[in-house]
């Protein structure tokens, strides 16, 4: 039997994603449900270890469903990587009786959250926001949706110049290690090429490929570019390449940078957020500590939080193959 948990806290950490303030209000909501406490923690793990603490109730988060960002603010902590920062922040934690911690973040709040429970034994349930949808165990992260949306939304205008002026548009969007919101938007957007990390397309075969688009009557060409895609040096050397080998191509970068984070979430993330912050309480209350709650085959499910940050969540390979055709 394990103990009876009476205080919840919650948090936002690493990059801020739209949805996370509908999570936020669903463990909030949750708590007041079953006449628990709740307390919102500010400024990821800096603000524990810093004791930036605030009592939450039901009337505490109205109207922030449709809000971008989180309320609770994020930031990265390097103290919190060192034992110290941890002792302090789980002094914190007992010094204001709280009993459980919820944990919004990625990759990099798991691993703190997966070590803060070895040392202390703490219960942590995590649940995944982030925007690149690169976290093992769940389909979806909260925000991804929202953010491919934002960039469709972009790449849609950019098409209209690019064909107003016969040019060929480098699009860069979000995804340092992991390509999903490239290969789902270029899909989404009709690209005619789609570079990410997983896939190396190499110089040689793009050119082949925008050589072929170009005979077969295309005048204008949309390339989405995830960053971490090193088929380049960066996106920009890439466009100097491409104007040296093909001429004929007027070449235009545009990086999408953080507009793709922000705005009013989907309604499929106010959804997903929803559902995964309801659960995240329940699973504490539950006593149940050290898992990740995500959405596989539309059915909420648990994972342990190593398994979310030691696996590998992999490209959809039928999209890949899809987004040659689609390109011809």
């Amino acid at each position: 039997m394990g103990k009876q948990i009476k205080k919840i806290a919650v948090m936002t950490s690493g990059g801020d994603s739209p949805g996370m303030n509908a999570c936020i209000r669903a463990v909030v909501r949750s708590c007041a449900y079953y006449h628990i406490e709740c307390v919102g923690i500010f400024r990821g793990y800096q603000g524990l270890i810093e004791g930036d603490l605030k009592k939450m109730n039901a009337r505490s988060v109205h109207h922030i469903i449709q809000k971008g960002g989180t309320i609770l603010k994020t930031a990265r902590s390097k103290e919190f990587r060192t034992k110290n920062g941890r002792q302090k922040a789980h002094k914190q934690l007992i010094d204001n009786n709280i009993d459980a911690l919820v944990l919004i973040g990625g990759d990099g709040t798991f691993t703190g959250g997966m070590l803060f429970n070895q040392e202390f034994n703490f219960p942590i349930i995590g649940v995944p926001g982030t925007i690149d949808n690169d976290i093992f165990g769940t389909d979806y992260t909260i925000g991804y949706d929202t953010a491919l949306n934002n960039v469709i939304y972009a790449i849609d205008k950019i098409r209209d110049t690019a064909s107003s002026h016969n040019r060929l548009f480098l699009v860069e969007v979000m995804g340092r290690d992991a390509g999903f919101i490239a290969l789902n938007s270029g899909i989404g957007a009709g690209a005619e090429e789609i570079l990410i990390p997983e896939e190396k397309l190499g110089l040689k075969r793009l050119l082949e490929s925008l050589k072929r688009s170009r005979r077969s009557g295309k005048l204008s060409s949309i390339v989405v570019v995830s960053e971490g895609d090193k088929i380049g040096k960066n996106v920009f050397e890439l466009a100097e390449y491409i104007e040296e080998n093909l001429p004929e191509y007027e070449v235009r970068v545009s990086v999408l940078g953080h507009m793709q984070r922000g705005g009013a979430p989907s309604c499929f993330d106010r959804v997903l957020a929803s559902k995964l912050g309801v659960k995240a309480v329940e699973l504490l209350l539950d006593n149940k500590t050290n898992l990740m709650v995500g959405l596989v085959n539309n059915k909420i499910k648990t994972i342990p939080l190593e398994k979310a940050v030691k696996g590998n969540h992999e490209i959809n390979k039928e999209l890949l193959r899809m987004s040659d055709i689609l390109s011809v």
